[in-house]
C-alpha cells in the first residue's frame, strides 16, 4: 500500500490544514485516498473524511496493540490508491518517555515515510539544524520530504529552499504561503466539527485548491509509493451482509457527531441496524430496541434541544421504561436534568439525576483507565480494566447520592475523580469515550445487552399475549 505520515515539528504547525489540502486535492485529481488520524480525535477525522470522500479511521498506539493497529490500517485501506496518516502534535511527541506511542513509533510500526510540515514563520538558516536534529534523533525514521508552511513570500521561500538544499538531503515538496483564508479555516478546523459549518464542502475544496497549487502532488505520491513493501491491502471477497436482528437509534445531527466509524461498523457486525435520529428536529423516537448518544457539543445547541420538548419527553419516557441506552460525554449531558453555560440554564431530558455545568477550563482531559464495577449492566469484560479517553469542559453536579456507577476511575477524572458511568434504569452514561477495537469490545457487549433485554421483555409479555389469544 502506498502510504505516508504527515507530521510536524510541533503542535499548531498547520499540519491539519496541509493534510486536509492533500486529501482534497488528490481526491479531486481522481485518486482514492484513505485518511487516518493518529490518536484520539473526532473533529479532524470529520474534515479528513469530507476531503477524501472515505471515512477516516483513528490509529491510537496507546489504546490499541500492534495487531489491532495493523488490522485497522490494512482492513480500511482496501481499495485505496494511497493512505495518508495525519499525526498529532509533533513527530516525536507522545506520553511515553521512550516514545513507544509517539508519531515516530507509529511510522516505524507501519513503515510510513514522513512528510514533515514546518511552520516557517521567522525562520531562515535556523531551519537546517531543526531538520538535521529531527533526522538524527531517530535513525529508523525516514523524513522523505518537508512542506514549508506559512511562508512569507517568494523571497522567504527562496532563502529557505537554498538553506535546506545546502545543509540537508531532505527535498522540499511544497511551500504554502501565509494566507488569511487558511487561517480562518484553521480556526474552524480546531474549534468546530464540519457538521456545524454550513459551507464545509466549499471550504474543503478551497483548501484543496490552495494547498494543491503550492505542493508538488506528484512528488508526494512518489514519496508514498517509496514505502517499503508490507501492510498491503489486497482486494477482499465481498463480505456476507450482516443480519440485523435489532434496531438501535443513534443521534446524528449538529449536536452529536462524535463517533468512531469502526465502532459503528462493529455495532452493525454484532447485528444492529443503526437508525439515525435528529435530536434538534425529530419529535418522536422511532420503534427501536436500544439507544446510543455519542459525544458532541450539546451546549452549543442547548436552546434548540430545550425547545424540542416533545422528543425530550419521549426519550425520558423510553429510558425510564427500560430502553437499553448508552451515552458518552455529550450524550450524558443531554440526558441530565439541565445544561448551564454562559449564565444560562436549559432543561434537558432528565433521565439522569444530575445537572451538567460548563466551565472555562477542561474538567477531564486525556486517556483514562477504568475498572468495571458490579453495577456495569453489560456482560463483564475479562479482567474488567479498560482504557479510553475523555475531554470535557462540563461537570455533572447535584447528582443523586444513590446513583450507582459502572466504573471506578484509576486514571483520569470521569464524573468526580473516582467514578464514571452513571447507571440508572437500563442506561449507562459516562464521560469516557471507548473504542471497541481497543480491547473494550463495547459494541458487541452493548448489542448483546440490548438483545438480552428485548428477550426478557418478550418473555414477560408472552403469557399475556397467550391469555388474550385464548380469550379470543
Amino acid at each position: 500500500m502506498h502510504r505516508l505520515l504527515v507530521s510536524a515539528a510541533h503542535k499548531s504547525s498547520g499540519k491539519t490544514t496541509v493534510t486536509l489540502g492533500l486529501c482534497a486535492s488528490l481526491a479531486e485529481a481522481g485518486h482514492v485516498v484513505q485518511p487516518y488520524k493518529k490518536g484520539p480525535d473526532y473533529i479532524d477525522p470529520m474534515w479528513l473524511a469530507r476531503a477524501a470522500g472515505r471515512p477516516c479511521f483513528n490509529l491510537d498506539p496507546y489504546l490499541m496493540d500492534d495487531a489491532a493497529l495493523e488490522a485497522c490500517f490494512v482492513e480500511h485501506g482496501r481499495g485505496a490508491d494511497l493512505a495518508i496518516v495525519e499525526g498529532n502534535k509533533g513527530l516525536y511527541d507522545g506520553l511515553a518517555l521512550d516514545g513507544s506511542n509517539s508519531n515516530a513509533a507509529l511510522a516505524t510500526r507501519l513503515g510510513l515515510p514522513v512528510l514533515l510540515v514546518i511552520d516557517a514563520r521567522g525562520m531562515t538558516r535556523g531551519i537546517a539544524p531543526l531538520i538535521l536534529g529531527y533526522q538524527a534523533f531517530d535513525k529508523a525514521i525516514r523524513i522523505g520530504g518537508v512542506i514549508l508552511n506559512r511562508v512569507g513570500g517568494s523571497r522567504h521561500e527562496a532563502k529557505l529552499r537554498a538553506v535546506i538544499e545546502h545543509y540537508t538531503d531532505v527535498p522540499v515538496l511544497g511551500a504554502v504561503a501565509e494566507d488569511e483564508r487558511l487561517a480562518v479555516m484553521e480556526r474552524h478546523l480546531g474549534l468546530m466539527p464540519c457538521t456545524e459549518v454550513d459551507d464545509a464542502t466549499a471550504r474543503v475544496r478551497e483548501i484543496g485548491r490552495t494547498v494543491g497549487t503550492q505542493v508538488d502532488l506528484d512528488r508526494v505520491r512518489a514519496l508514498a509509493a517509496s514505502a517499503a513493501p508490507g501492510f498491503d491491502a489486497p482486494a477482499a471477497a465481498p463480505a456476507a451482509p450482516h443480519r440485523a436482528d435489532l434496531r438501535i437509534a443513534i443521534a446524528r445531527d449538529r449536536a452529536f457527531g462524535f463517533y468512531y466509524p469502526d465502532d459503528l461498523l462493529a455495532l452493525e457486525a454484532a447485528g444492529a441496524e443503526l437508525v439515525p435520529i435528529d435530536t434538534l428536529h425529530d419529535t418522536r423516537l422511532p420503534a427501536v430496541d436500544g439507544l446510543f448518544i455519542g459525544g458532541g457539543f450539546p451546549e452549543a445547541c442547548m436552546a434548540e434541544l430545550e425547545a424540542n420538548a416533545t422528543l425530550r419527553a419521549a426519550l425520558r419516557t423510553a429510558i425510564e421504561g427500560g430502553l437499553p441506552t448508552y451515552a458518552e460525554c455529550g450524550g450524558l449531558m443531554v440526558l441530565s436534568r439541565s445544561i448551564s453555560w454562559q449564565g444560562r440554564t436549559a432543561q434537558m431530558v432528565g433521565a439522569i439525576p444530575g445537572d451538567a455545568v460548563m466551565h472555562a477550563r477542561p474538567q477531564g482531559r486525556g486517556y483514562v483507565h477504568l475498572q468495571e464495577t458490579a453495577a456495569m449492566p453489560w456482560a463483564p469484560l475479562a479482567g474488567g480494566e479498560i482504557r479510553g479517553h475523555e475531554f470535557h469542559h462540563s461537570s455533572l453536579e447535584n447528582v443523586d447520592p444513590s446513583v450507582a456507577y459502572a466504573y471506578r476511575v484509576k486514571r483520569g477524572h470521569g464524573i468526580d475523580g473516582q467514578h464514571d458511568g452513571v447507571c440508572v434504569h437500563k442506561l449507562m452514561a459516562s464521560y469516557a469515550h471507548l473504542r471497541s477495537d481497543a480491547g473494550t469490545h463495547w459494541a458487541p457487549r452493548f448489542v448483546a445487552y440490548v438483545r438480552s433485554q428485548r428477550a426478557l421483555r418478550e418473555a414477560a409479555t408472552a403469557p399475556r399475549a397467550l391469555a388474550l389469544a385464548l380469550q379470543i
